[in-house]
């Protein structure tokens, strides 16, 4: 198990662009594949984009995809989420997600992913 940390959220005008970041802290860490979802009330937390073990696995939403980029620092146990050209729909609260899997395998279900963050809020205005 691995307690996750996001930071980097915020407030951005249209067009404007966010780093979240999302620290780890436990030894699972290196067997960790890694997911961000967002949640807007009243609606099902969405999957935005998830990473593998080694990094060389990303996958997107049709929604962020060419906008948003995964990556990872596995020396510094963080996931990070580059977000560019933001736009109001974007706003929402976004969780990063860790779950244990093989080396090149990268979750895209919530139900999948065992350990969550506790939320930054992205807020993107028009």
């Amino acid at each position: 198990q691995v307690q996750l940390i996001e930071s980097g959220g915020g407030s951005v005008q249209a067009g404007g662009s966010l780093r979240l970041s999302c620290v780890a802290s436990g030894r699972a860490w290196s067997r960790y594949s890694m997911g961000w979802f967002r949640h807007v009330p009243g609606l099902a937390r969405e999957f935005v984009a998830a990473i593998s073990r080694s990094g060389g696995t990303t996958y997107y939403a049709d929604s962020v995809k060419g906008r948003f980029t995964i990556s990872r620092d596995n020396a510094k146990n963080t996931v990070s989420l580059q977000m560019n050209t933001l736009k109001p729909e974007d706003t929402a609260v976004y969780y990063c997600a860790g779950k244990s899997t093989i080396l090149s395998y990268a979750p895209r279900q919530a139900s999948e992913f065992a350990d969550w963050g506790q939320g930054t809020q992205v807020t993107v205005s028009s």
